[in-house]
């Protein structure tokens, strides 16, 4: 959906200079160089975007800052910083006060870290790949029960498990740990393709059962992107935030099941009775992730707010999500349809 030239400095952060860097940056104000390269630009660029996934990894950004010279103006995404941790990475935190705009993706750090940092921050809601997920235009049967990845409530799991000895339905769940993919894309491939294959999709405010390190402050991730998109009935815990009823504001995004309750099971058992409910669920999810919540949408609001028009790629990117969401909705004959498929399947 844009031009971009990618940035991967590699760093072996095992490595002794690298350690040490982090470890000094915790307890003074200064960031050394942690073994990465200078990089030098081939071009003058009109954005410099740095995606940064913990505060510490900033110490790698602030080692190649020629990239700044080269850009008219710079962004910084932070993925993950909770508002209780602040004050352990204020000197990492610094660096982001060289950036034009900061934005993290947690809605309850922005104000917190904009005072910290004397700038200001944007809020940017999360978003996910929604044509992996979404099942049209050629939705598969959906053949697991219910489907459950990562977190996960030992009380519900256990009440999953017996539903599924009693009845024979097929309960998909983790049964060994680990954080590592073989193939992240394949790993995400993975997911989508369970997911838009599954009845219902087990969703839970981020680290719900680690409120020690949250300091309980409620956000929310991937999952209840990925659910609706995929066209799962969600079952789980509602994010008691400021932005969930913003951003899934439509009727029924997901049922309310805690994730203390042992009757998930008595859940399920009432929505599969009602198969037009289930059906309006399903399509409203999809069609609202396909029009509001892709990637798509988020990189529009960034260049919005940088005063950048946007490049040919971002408009027919959102053309093939908008023909996915007529497929959804039924809309238009059986031609339009295998039409609109040809547009959407087009590179």
């Amino acid at each position: 959906m844009d031009s971009a030239e990618l940035f991967a400095p590699t760093l072996d952060p095992s490595n002794r200079r690298a350690s040490f860097a982090t470890r000094l940056g915790y307890h003074a104000p200064v960031l050394l160089n942690p073994g990465i390269a200078r990089i030098k630009a081939q071009q003058p660029y009109d954005v410099l975007f740095a995606i940064c996934g913990f505060p510490q990894d900033l110490i790698m950004f602030d080692a190649i800052e020629d990239l700044r010279g080269a850009s008219r103006m710079s962004v910084c995404l932070l993925d993950e910083l909770w508002v209780k941790e602040i004050a352990k990475h204020r000197h990492f935190l610094k660096v982001l006060a060289k950036f034009d705009l900061v934005m993290p993706f947690q809605i309850g750090t922005v104000g917190p870290l904009s005072e910290e940092i004397g700038q200001a921050c944007v809020h940017l809601p999360l978003a996910i790949d929604v044509m992996r997920f979404c099942p049209y235009p050629d939705p598969p049967k959906r053949v697991i029960d219910v489907y459950s990845m990562g977190r996960r409530s030992g009380v519900t799991h256990q009440a999953l498990l017996a539903m599924a000895r009693r009845t024979g339905q097929l309960y998909l769940h983790d049964t060994i740990g680990g954080s590592q993919a073989i193939d992240l894309d394949e790993h995400r491939t993975q997911v989508a393709n369970l997911a838009k294959r599954s009845r219902y999709f087990l969703v839970n405010p981020g680290k719900f059962d680690e409120p020690q390190e949250t300091g309980r402050q409620i956000e929310f991730g991937y999952r209840y992107f990925e659910g609706a998109a995929a066209g799962a009935i969600m079952l789980g815990e509602r994010p008691d935030n400021e932005l969930f009823p913003r951003l899934f504001d439509w009727p029924e995004p997901m049922i309310e099941v805690p994730h203390t309750s042992p009757h998930i099971d008595r859940v399920i058992e009432e929505l599969d009775r009602d198969l037009h409910r289930q059906d309006l669920i399903r399509r409203t999810g999809m069609v609202q992730t396909l029009m509001r919540h892709d990637w798509v949408y988020r990189w529009e609001t960034i260049l919005q707010r940088l005063g950048l028009a946007p490049m040919p790629g971002l408009a027919a990117r959102k053309a093939r999500l908008a023909a996915l969401a007529g497929m959804v909705e039924g809309r238009g004959s059986q031609g339009d349809r295998e039409l609109n498929r040809e547009a959407v399947l087009i590179p």
